[in-house]
């Protein structure tokens, strides 16, 4: 099968707007500066466009040394990337059940984030100690099932605060046939951004043939696809406007509820070699779980 990678994006802060790569660093935890940082709330949980769909106008930049912020009517904020703006104690702080070791960044950038989205929060950054491992149950479960390609993910896959995986991994097919069900009904497409991937691919793989995939591989990276992401409301956020809608969940949940709820595209854990990055156009692999 010829396949390639159409597109690469990070989200350095969970559930705030992403940023579209040429190219990008990957190791076990995913593509560099993936969900890195998090807001919370003055009850101590983790913010998502769930409850803030602003977080969606929340946009990133990658600078050489910092992490640049900016949102409709702020100035813009640059948050160090070497750390220098962390507070000193670290906290566990819970996402999905899981606990990692966090930091807060510097009050000042809580007063940003708080002002704008009119609600007391802070800015956590993942501690460089933190040791949270992907859904253990999930992964265990791909290894028993593929012993001829496992023998290279066996082990911990620590990341950041993603929701329960280092990646998601989208068919561009299987937007483009939501799409076509979208039209049909009168309904206008919507971009890929709505799911939130950090890999798109594109080529000849059929429409949700993810379903039936084992892993891929591009320049030397091995993706196993351990778990179909379960979807929120989040895709029916316009990334752009912050506007919430019914569409495409009540399109997909029409076709896609599967036994663990509504799903597209796939979580993946990872090995990549030292040194190993991605680009836009890489060649991919994909070998079918038949």
């Amino acid at each position: 099968m010829t396949a390639r990678i159409l597109s690469l994006h990070i989200y350095p802060i969970k559930s705030c707007a992403g940023i579209d790569l040429a190219e990008s660093p990957i190791d076990r935890a995913g593509l560099a500066y993936d969900r890195r940082w998090m807001l919370i709330g003055a009850d101590g949980q983790f913010m998502t466009q769930r409850q803030w769909p602003a977080m969606a106008l929340v946009r990133t930049a990658l600078t050489a040394d910092a992490l640049r912020v900016s949102a409709p009517g702020m100035p813009d904020l640059d948050v160090p990337l070497d750390g220098s703006g962390l507070e000193s104690a670290a906290q566990s702080v819970a996402v999905w059940g899981d606990t990692i070791s966090a930091r807060h960044e510097s009050a000042a950038v809580g007063k940003w984030f708080s002002e704008f989205l009119k609600t007391p929060c802070r800015l956590l950054k993942v501690d460089s100690a933190a040791a949270r491992d992907a859904k253990p149950d999930w992964v265990s479960r791909w290894v028993d099932a593929h012993p001829d390609l496992a023998d290279s993910f066996v082990g911990t896959h620590h990341f950041g605060f993603a929701d329960g995986f280092p990646l998601l991994i989208a068919n561009q097919a299987s937007l483009d046939d939501l799409n076509a069900r979208l039209q049909a009904k009168g309904v206008a497409p919507v971009p890929m951004d709505r799911f939130r991937p950090n890999i798109v691919v594109q080529g000849e793989w059929e429409p949700f043939e993810e379903d039936h995939t084992a892993m891929i591989s591009a320049a030397g990276v091995r993706m196993a696809f351990v778990k179909p992401c379960t979807r929120c409301s989040i895709p029916d956020i316009d990334q752009r406007t912050a506007q919430q809608h019914d569409e495409p969940g009540r399109t997909l949940a029409g076709y896609r509820n599967l036994d663990i709820g509504v799903v597209f595209g796939q979580n993946a854990i990872l090995d990549a070699p030292e040194g190993a990055r991605l680009k836009v156009g890489d060649a991919v692999e994909i070998e079918l779980d038949f």
